[in-house]
């Protein structure tokens, strides 16, 4: 097959596709880096990495780092963006991100967020009255923004928003996003390319599966992952829920 002549089974977005997923320091690094993985497999797409402050920024581990090449001002009307769980709560503070993300989804076709990702899109009032999902441990926290919390759903569509709960359901829900951009093959393609065909040697993959003392001891490293990032999950969870009041 040449590589010059896509398969006939195959689709195009109309025209090339300018994805945006926001970072910044104590990133968890897969809710950026799964859909990132899928949604560059979509042929045309650019995947760029967006910061108030271009550079590197750190992970909540400490142990890795990404690069926002561009400023918002960079990439002001992107087709897709995806915003994963880091600490922006400078950029909320000052109110770089929420402008950004309101006007961004203006224009946008999709507006997305995996995991703790989807507190900031309740926070530039994007998700009042829809339904929404997040990480486990942040659920509730929907409601402080009008949000109707889905605890047992992967990904959830309202609209033109679509918000995944916990890092690995980015993948999930890049996949079906995929699809609606550049058709089923593409997605399915995606798929076969990243092999993804998970069969985890344990069913404890979400909290209503869980044993009480795994939901306990992930709480509790969870919470020292935060602390060693420097931030107070407590006092981020009431800064978000000020923020959307």
């Amino acid at each position: 097959m040449s590589l010059s002549t896509m398969p006939s089974t195959g689709s195009m977005p109309p025209r090339p596709l300018e994805i945006a997923i926001p970072i910044d320091d104590a990133l968890t690094v897969t809710d950026a880096t799964n859909p990132y993985e899928v949604l560059r497999f979509i042929p045309g797409a650019t995947v760029k990495f967006v910061s108030e402050h271009p550079g590197p920024k750190r992970a909540d581990s400490g142990m890795l780092t990404l690069i926002a090449d561009y400023a918002f001002a960079d990439v002001p009307h992107p087709d897709v963006i995806v915003v994963p769980a880091a600490d922006f709560r400078a950029s909320v503070r000052n109110g770089s991100l929420l402008s950004w993300l309101q006007t961004a989804h203006e224009t946008s076709q999709w507006t997305t967020s995996v995991c703790g990702g989807a507190l900031y899109l309740g926070m530039a009032g994007l998700l009042q009255g829809r339904r929404a999902t997040t990480h486990w441990d942040a659920m509730e926290a929907l409601r402080a923004f009008g949000a109707i919390p889905c605890p047992d759903e992967r990904w959830v569509v309202d609209g033109k928003i679509v918000t995944a709960a916990g890092n690995s359901a980015g993948v999930d829900m890049a996949l079906w996003l995929t699809a609606q951009l550049a058709g089923e093959t593409v997605a399915k393609a995606a798929q076969l390319a990243m092999e993804y065909d998970p069969r985890p040697p344990f069913d404890s993959g979400a909290l209503t599966k869980a044993d009480p003392d795994t939901a306990a001891w992930a709480r509790w490293r969870i919470a020292q992952i935060a602390s060693d990032a420097g931030i107070d999950p407590a006092e981020f969870t009431g800064f978000a829920m000020a923020t959307g009041r």
